[in-house]
């Protein structure tokens, strides 16, 4: 039985997500499970060790989503701390968010992520988000100069 690193961690989890912009649209996808389940999210997960932060996300946006994705700059970051009923750190992820340019592809998801839509950064107030989510929208999309 191997132990997930990621449940009661030694230290903060490193992890990665894109604001995946295409048309003036960005992705948006719905986690399948916990953490966060049934939010919607940006897609993403953790790095590796040995991997660059960019080739971890280029890698997990392809077996997330089936997209090939360009990741440009870093549009901000989130922590996620989870605590147990003892009050003992469960889960500790630093997520860097990457402002992102689709490339190639459809989506096609797999079993993290339940659905998904390209919406206008507008339309997210329509939408239950994991926390912070619309800044790091807003930067990316600064960052990418486009206009949402």
């Amino acid at each position: 039985m191997s132990v997930d690193p990621r449940h009661y961690p030694a230290r903060p989890v490193v992890a990665v997500s894109a604001v995946i912009v295409r048309d003036n649209k960005l992705f948006l996808a719905r986690r399948a499970y916990g953490p966060a389940l049934g939010r919607y999210t940006m897609p993403g997960g953790v790095v590796e060790a040995g991997e660059t932060l960019t080739k971890a996300l280029t890698r997990e946006i392809l077996e997330e989503t089936g997209m090939t994705i360009e990741p440009v700059t870093l549009a901000g970051h989130r922590e996620v701390v989870a605590r147990d009923a003892e009050g003992r750190i469960e889960r500790h992820f630093v997520i860097l968010c990457y402002a992102s340019r689709w490339r190639a592809g459809e989506p096609t998801l797999n079993e993290e992520l339940s659905e998904f839509h390209w919406i206008s950064p507008q339309e997210l107030a329509g939408f239950d988000t994991t926390e912070g989510l619309s800044e790091i929208v807003d930067e990316a999309f600064a960052k990418l100069g486009v206009q949402g």
